[in-house]
């Protein structure tokens, strides 16, 4: 289901929304909401955590059981005590060529999420929707792992995961502990890899260079 949120009065918001019409021509079901600006926000929130309770009671699950959450900070935990995790993975290209029917492509950027990125990571989507022909997410790592995270994990195995991962810039420590910010995140990404494949989840780990050569 696809939701729009159109302004009353054009500007941010308003006017058409590319793409909507073709998704709808298209069979897919399509939401149209109207949207007066900034103060509306919070009862967008609200709208939205209450749809995910009803649609959970629908699916006979507990919308905020998260296991697979747990599982990545569990081993994020064990990495940062020392243990080690091989951060090696099949080429990229040759995880994508196991793509179906079916199928997504989820990237996980483990980044700065500068607007560089973003951008790059966008036109890498675009690129690999077209190629092959699935549904595309981006997230940022470490805070997609409390949403989509658990999806990747949890549900249907029809994902193929490409982490994203680079050396930050600038670090700095965290008061009381015995690693930095960067050490965390770069743990996080790790321990993520390990939750997946541990779970027979398809898993490449590149650059963010290496990604730009991809879906070409």
């Amino acid at each position: 289901i696809f939701v729009a949120l159109l302004g009353l009065e054009g500007g941010p918001g308003g006017g058409p929304i590319e793409g909507l019409e073709a998704l709808q021509r298209a069979g897919h079901p399509v939401v149209t909401l109207p949207f007066a600006g900034p103060a509306q926000l919070g009862g967008e929130f609200y709208r939205w955590e209450f749809a995910t309770a009803v649609a959970g009671h629908l699916l006979g699950i507990h919308p905020f059981d998260q296991p697979n959450v747990q599982q990545a900070k569990d081993a994020t935990a064990r990495i940062l005590g020392g243990a080690t995790v091989e951060a090696a993975t099949p080429p990229a290209s040759e995880v994508l060529a196991s793509l179906g029917a079916g199928d997504y492509i989820a990237l996980q950027a483990f980044l700065p999420r500068t607007a560089a990125h973003a951008a790059a990571l966008q036109a890498a989507r675009v690129r690999l929707r077209d190629r092959y022909h699935v549904a595309t997410t981006v997230g940022f790592g470490p805070r997609f792992l409390h949403s989509t995270g658990q999806l990747h994990k949890g549900g249907a195995p029809n994902g193929v995961f490409l982490q994203i991962v680079g050396d930050d810039a600038a670090d700095l420590a965290i008061p009381g502990a015995a690693y930095s910010f960067g050490q965390l995140k770069q743990a996080q990404a790790l321990g993520d890899l390990d939750a997946l494949r541990t779970l027979g989840r398809r898993v490449a780990r590149l650059t963010i260079a290496d990604l730009e050569g991809l879906g070409t």
